[in-house]
């Protein structure tokens, strides 16, 4: 065991984490030439399409150093702030972590919430300057910025290239020089960590784990304390580039289980293992459920795949355990779900998984965030509104409270004020500047999640011309005056194109919204009325002029009466379809709500 040393790998999105999780596989000779390309480790074909790992992947290294055998666990994580939940469960997997940071750019927002996450459970940090063979690199002013965040010496910090493998040998002499074995005792009962689980269309589901005490063996009786579940372990092994099957895995050591697994809701990630016969009596301690910050309705374009659907969500949620999803039902689209996500990115790549892995086509709704709505009534008991539609009615509300989130923006100083107005812009109020360095800015705001939630994030990257970084942490519900924004097309409110709109953005809003939602649906035999409303309250409106045919086209010269006939008759044909057709709301409609200011 103490040979073993268990690590993952931290940083901001595109610093080079997976580029150097292949120099190491390479240089451990973990995969032969053959075998290696880039991004090794990004399995899904929509991570190595978009440059972007989503998933953290585990595996195992050999290495030899001064003459003894190391075993080497790596888990490489993902960058972006949507999938920080699968940082933190590689955290608690580990002794270690590699904190990379790039020459070039520098400290950036996420490379310090994931330190955070790493100090809050003891991690041995080691800091890696990566790509300093690039002609933009600043090494001396960026190892300065690491000294100061984290207090270690200029000698400390380890000077390496992913791209040509420069320091990859210095970088594993650290690991296992500076890395703690991990701790633990055989004799003690099994006690395992879960961290991940995949989902295998032919084998069930696998399951990867870290044993903290104790050994597992292959045909073990084994338990998930969460669920009380008991299950025969068919086969375990460690993580190489493929699986390695081995008879038993001790104490300190990363491996896989695969026990005929089907039902999704069985595994739980967080939970423990141990032995049914003798089991341990604490629960790894440590692990917290997902907190979502966006919701969004998924439905399937066609009712009847509603059962497919959710058996692809299910499959799904056992790839990222952080997506949340509940039944509802939507008088415009019928049944779907009600799903929660940790971001757009999230939602984006959900929604893009589920067409390619699984062959649905979805809808999604406008995203919005859940608020705790108080009635004049109960003014003590919160209702949760998920949905726009659970909003109590105006004359019955006493007060709605919406989650507020502290944002830590990293910047240029050259952009500070196009930062301040947009984060002002969207109900921001700024708590901190500090003046990292001369040319960089950290700014602190508190500000409503909901404002973030549909185009913030792109906003500011245009604003900052792609140079500010951005991270934030939830800090509760703040009282907000909020107002129900529906939108009605041809007379009926369409629910799902309801929204929570702060009173002062509304008027603005349901003018956008009216005026896009004019240009996006297709013109009919009959005016389509489109309204934005507050209660019973209309505030904006547009129309969709009808296709006419011109029926007065046979009358030439004659008396004006006859051509009024005819237009009286076409008038009447029209007020009944109006009353009968129904106005057919194409899937761009619901997403063009998120680009109004396109």
């Amino acid at each position: 065991m103490k040979n073993i040393r268990n690590f993952c790998i931290i940083a901001h999105i595109d610093h080079g984490k997976s580029t150097l999780a292949d120099r190491l596989l390479g240089a451990t000779q973990t995969v032969t030439a053959r075998e290696e390309k880039a991004q090794l480790l990004d399995n899904m074909d929509l991570e190595r399409e978009r440059g972007i790992t989503i998933k953290s992947h585990a595996i195992q290294m050999e290495y030899k150093y001064k003459g003894e055998d190391y075993i080497l666990n790596l888990i490489d994580t993902p960058g972006h702030v949507d999938f920080s939940y699968e940082v933190s469960r590689s955290i608690a997997a580990c002794e270690g972590a590699l904190l990379i940071v790039d020459a070039a750019q520098s400290i950036q927002a996420q490379t310090i919430s994931n330190l955070y996450l790493a100090l809050e459970n003891d991690l041995e940090i080691i800091p890696v300057l990566n790509k300093v063979d690039l002609p933009s690199a600043n090494p001396e002013e960026v190892s300065d910025d690491i000294i100061d965040l984290l207090g270690c010496k200029l000698e400390d910090i380890i000077h390496a290239s992913g791209k040509t493998g420069f320091g990859v040998e210095n970088i594993l002499a650290a690991i296992i020089e500076k890395i703690p074995a991990p701790k633990g005792s055989k004799e003690e009962p099994l006690q395992a960590l879960i961290f991940d689980s995949v989902y295998n269309p032919f084998r069930g589901i696998e399951v990867i784990f870290r044993v903290k005490n104790g050994e597992i063996r292959k045909g073990q009786k084994i338990k998930f304390m969460a669920t009380g579940n008991e299950y025969f372990a068919d086969e375990v092994g460690t993580l190489k580039l493929n699986q390695v099957p081995k008879d038993v895995i001790s104490t300190g050591d990363v491996g896989y289980l695969i026990s005929g697994i089907k039902e999704a809701k069985e595994v739980k990630v967080g939970d423990t293992i141990t032995d049914a016969k003798t089991p341990t009596t604490n629960m790894i301690v440590g692990f917290e459920d997902v907190k979502p910050m966006v919701f969004a309705g998924i439905y399937p374009v066609d009712t009847e795949d509603y059962e497919d659907l959710r058996a692809s969500m299910e499959k799904l949620q056992l790839n990222d355990a952080s997506l949340v999803f509940a039944p509802e039902s939507s008088a415009a689209l019928g049944f779907g779900f009600r799903c929660g996500f940790l971001g757009m990115l999230h939602l984006e790549i959900i929604q893009e998984r589920l067409e390619r892995e699984f062959d649905m086509t979805v809808i999604t709704t406008v995203p919005n965030v859940s608020y705790l709505a108080y009635t004049k009534k109960e003014p003590d008991t919160p209702i949760v509104v998920n949905n726009p539609s659970d909003l109590p009615e105006p004359s019955k509300l006493d007060r709605v409270e919406e989650p507020f989130i502290k944002a830590t923006i990293i910047t240029k100083s050259d952009f500070v004020g196009n930062v301040m107005s947009l984060c002002i812009e969207k109900r921001g109020i700024i708590t901190n500047q500090t003046y990292l360095t001369t040319e960089r800015v950290e700014l602190n705001f508190d500000m409503p999640l909901a404002e973030i939630v549909f185009d913030f994030y792109d906003r500011l990257k245009t604003v900052s011309k792609g140079y500010a970084s951005f991270d934030y942490s939830p800090i509760g519900m703040r009282a907000s005056k909020l107002v129900k924004l529906d939108v009605l097309l041809n007379g009926n409110s369409v629910d799902a194109l309801s929204a929570l709109i702060h009173e002062d953005n509304a008027y603005n809003i349901g003018k956008k919204m009216c005026e896009k939602l004019r240009e996006l649906i297709p013109r009919q035999q009959f005016d389509i009325p489109i309204q934005a409303a507050i209660g019973a309250k209309i505030i904006a409106r547009e129309t969709i002029k009808a296709l006419r045919k011109d029926v007065t086209a046979k009358c030439y010269g004659g008396d004006i009466s006859r051509k009024r006939k005819l237009l009286e008759k076409q008038k009447k044909g029209k007020k009944r379809m109006r009353q009968v057709g129904n106005v057919e709301i194409p899937q761009e409609a619901f997403m063009a709500v998120l680009k109004l200011n396109d």
